[in-house]
């Protein structure tokens, strides 16, 4: 009588799934691009350095960096510094197998490799209404821009750019500001050449109740460029690239507000980190 091997078995429970896995497959992002993976369901305390085990970030230039548990969904891998231009990165979730502490179970691996691309960052001057774009830290333009006002002034530090649009929907309910038609803050607009910045709805484009950016305090928290600055920037820019307000009476984004992870400084992502800080292998 012939005998079989027995089937491998894999743990009983509903699967442990992502929700996202950032920047896209064979993506090119800018250099302060974090590697963002979002779970369906929470994970626990006790499982996340079993997790970030099994997340393995990987480089053709070795980098120090770490990952940083936002919430117990997204954990996000960050270098110390910013990513070198043309580094070759790979993510390798071996998820398989691995327990989320709370009964879920993963049941299969993902893997991603992204390219870094030019060292393209944006730095904008709040009170002197200005922004200056570099490559390859190469001055390439500067714009007059109006920022946030007093009473709704933009987020300070930087944000690395999430997507961008040809136009978006823009409403004052939105975001929290009004929904009511008759307050004078009321707006409901369809802008074009839209950079964003945050999941709170920061945005580097045009406004049409703007149109000559560069003297005031124009909008309600977004960057205001010319309408031909608002194109330039739009089809010049990419996701991951670095944009740095500065002189905002706000204060930095959150560090999970969009791409913001270069808000915290390293003790501070560090210490959400159940690994702590790794080189990184050749991809």
């Amino acid at each position: 009588m012939q005998s079989s091997s027995p089937s491998p078995t894999r743990p009983s429970g509903p699967p442990l799934l992502l929700d996202s896995l950032a920047p896209a497959d064979r993506a090119t992002v800018g250099v302060a691009m974090p590697v963002s993976v979002v779970f369906t369901h929470p994970v626990a305390a006790k499982a996340r350095k079993a997790v970030e085990q099994h997340l393995k970030v990987s480089s053709s230039v070795p980098v120090t960096g770490a990952w940083h548990w936002f919430s117990d969904r997204r954990v996000d891998w960050r270098p110390e510094q910013m990513w070198p231009s043309g580094a070759h990165v790979t993510v390798d979730a071996a998820l398989d197998g691995v327990g989320d502490g709370n009964g879920r179970y993963g049941t299969h691996d993902y893997h991603h490799s992204f390219t870094i691309g030019a060292a393209v960052k944006a730095t904008v001057d709040v009170p002197g209404h200005s922004m200056k774009v570099y490559r390859n830290d190469a001055l390439i333009r500067t714009m007059p821009i109006d920022a946030g006002s007093p009473s709704f002034p933009s987020w300070d530090g930087t944000m690395a750019v999430l997507d961008k649009a040809r136009s978006v929907r823009m409403t004052s309910c939105s975001v929290g500001i009004t929904c009511d038609p008759k307050n004078p803050e009321f707006y409901d607009l369809t802008l074009p050449w839209d950079v964003h910045l945050t999941y709170s709805g920061t945005y580097v484009h045009y406004s049409t109740g703007d149109p000559q950016p560069g003297h005031s305090y124009g909008s309600h928290g977004c960057v205001h460029l010319s309408l031909a600055d608002a194109k330039w920037f739009y089809d010049y820019v990419k996701q991951g690239d670095p944009v740095t307000i500065t002189g905002s009476p706000r204060g930095k984004a959150a560090g999970d507000n969009g791409y913001a992870a270069f808000n915290l400084s390293w003790s501070q992502w560090l210490a959400n980190s159940a690994t702590g800080a790794q080189t990184t292998s050749a991809a």
